[in-house]
């Protein structure tokens, strides 16, 4: 489990996408591979959600996780077919205890210091902070972070080239979620060429980011 948090880690972005069609998955691992950045988080908010986790799945050094998962049948389903990590908008504690149980990573959703209180309980060091630039980007997280010095986050929502870097320099960040990189457009007409252009830009940009104290 920790393996897998620390390779997140490592890498700094995750893909958040949601697919309508999966065999689109294949190529889009593909490209992000291409541009340097193996990891991807599919989110169950299309019916295409299973069968593109199954085939990501079979890419070699391609982490695959699952996003927007409600309720612990998804979860279950996600596991079966090959996700190694779980996300969720919002802190659901029997999705969370039923992946700390099966030693599944899960980042749940976090906005206020009682979600996080929460996920302390169940034993969790990092979490998502969801909707990041909606509920007040870095300043809110520094201000929630503060009182959790073994906590770190994913801030996920409205995240894109232009800002990423200053989430990455805040030291309690482990990576940030996005979608910018393989937009929905950018998919469905098959630019996986750009796709790959976009990836690359954005796992530059990470690379230079120093985190401050």
């Amino acid at each position: 489990m920790q393996d897998i948090l620390s390779r997140i880690g490592e890498l700094k972005i995750i893909p958040v996408i949601s697919l309508d069609d999966a065999a689109d998955a294949g190529p889009l691992g593909e490209a992000l591979v291409a541009g340097g950045l193996p990891i991807i988080e599919i989110t169950f908010r299309t019916q295409a959600a299973g069968q593109a986790i199954r085939s990501l799945a079979k890419q070699n050094h391609l982490l695959v996780g699952a996003g927007t998962v409600l309720n612990v049948d998804t979860a279950k389903k996600a596991v079966d077919a090959g996700a190694k990590f779980i996300v969720s908008p919002g802190f659901n504690p029997k999705v969370v205890s039923w992946c700390v149980g099966a030693g599944v990573p899960i980042t749940p959703g976090t906005a206020t210091p009682t979600d996080i209180e929460m996920a302390l309980d169940h034993g969790l060091s990092v979490v998502k902070f969801f909707p990041a630039e909606a509920i007040g980007g870095v300043k809110t997280l520094k201000a929630v972070a503060a009182p959790y010095g073994m906590m770190r986050f994913i801030p996920t929502g409205g995240i894109g080239l232009e800002n990423l870097g200053e989430y990455l320099k805040f030291p309690k960040v482990l990576a940030c979620g996005g979608s910018w990189m393989a937009g929905k457009e950018l998919i469905a007409e098959r630019r996986f060429d750009e796709i790959r252009e976009l990836t690359r830009q954005a796992v530059e940009l990470a690379s230079q980011v120093r985190p401050t104290r």
